[in-house]
């Protein structure tokens, strides 16, 4: 019980977070990337009675992205309701393309802006104003891949663990070749920091199909870059009655993600990660 109340008391304050920002942004600074810098996310029909709360908190961040992108399926657009169409006066851009389930928040940005530094969001999550500051700031190099939460992989007899023994969501701020980004507070790609394959559907949709932070850690570090877990152990906060249908859960549970790995292994190989 004492659980529940804290969550709906995080819930509130989170929405009443966002209308604050929303009535009276907060002053928003240049982001001094060599590259133009992307928001990029994707959401469906399900998902969008509470989309709003997560695109007012991404159009009012502290540093200014150059574009925020809400990517749909074909023909989703139309359903969109009033409060998320609004928010087109505040440089929201919303595009159809061709529905890739959880790659659609990172695949068509990469295709169309394959100049520009990507950040890719979830459509469930309170983002707050510090959230994007936080991740160009960590940038510091062409090959660093900014993340706020990741796990650490682990490896077993020469190959990875069962995603069971990952350490999960680590505390501490880290680089190095096994933090693993998870992509639902958050990932910074700079141009060219992931694998030229990682926008072929042909693959992924075969090899990881539902655990798409299995594919971008190893197209990230086929491209030789490196992940940069920032800040301590991060504190995510969904909007409630946005998890009726939820890729992470059968993820969670190690079997989406194991048999990703596997796959991935079988075609590539270990990533560059022990050299």
């Amino acid at each position: 019980m004492l659980r529940d109340w804290k969550h709906r008391w995080r819930t509130a304050r989170a929405r009443a977070d966002v209308t604050a920002r929303l009535r009276e942004p907060p002053a928003a600074r240049a982001h001094g990337l060599p590259s133009p810098l992307v928001v990029s996310l994707t959401s469906y029909p399900r998902r969008f009675g509470t989309l709003a709360l997560t695109l007012g908190g991404l159009l009012t961040q502290t540093v200014q992205a150059d574009a925020t992108i809400l990517w749909l399926g074909d023909g989703q657009a139309s359903m969109l309701p009033p409060d998320v169409l609004s928010l087109r006066s505040r440089s929201l851009t919303i595009a159809e393309t061709r529905d890739l389930r959880s790659y659609t928040k990172i695949v068509p940005a990469l295709l169309a802006h394959p100049e520009a530094a990507i950040v890719t969001a979830d459509d469930d999550v309170h983002y707050e104003a510090s959230w994007l500051g936080g991740l160009v700031a960590a940038m510091d190099g062409p090959r660093t891949i900014p993340c706020h939460r990741a796990h650490r992989v682990r490896m077993s007899a020469g190959a990875i663990a069962s995603y069971e023994d990952w350490d999960r969501n680590i505390r501490a701020p880290e680089r190095g070749p096994l933090v693993f980004p998870t992509g639902v507070m958050g990932v910074l790609y700079p141009p060219g920091g992931l694998h030229e394959e990682a926008t072929r559907a042909d693959l992924f949709q075969e090899l990881s199909p539902t655990a798409d932070d299995v594919w971008l850690w190893w197209m990230h570090r086929m491209a030789g870059s490196t992940a940069r877990k920032v800040g301590g152990r991060s504190r995510v906060l969904e909007w409630p009655a946005s998890q009726e249908v939820n890729l992470r859960a059968g993820n969670m549970a190690g079997a989406g993600n194991d048999r990703a790995v596997a796959a991935m292994t079988a075609r590539y190989g270990l990533p560059p990660t022990f050299g």
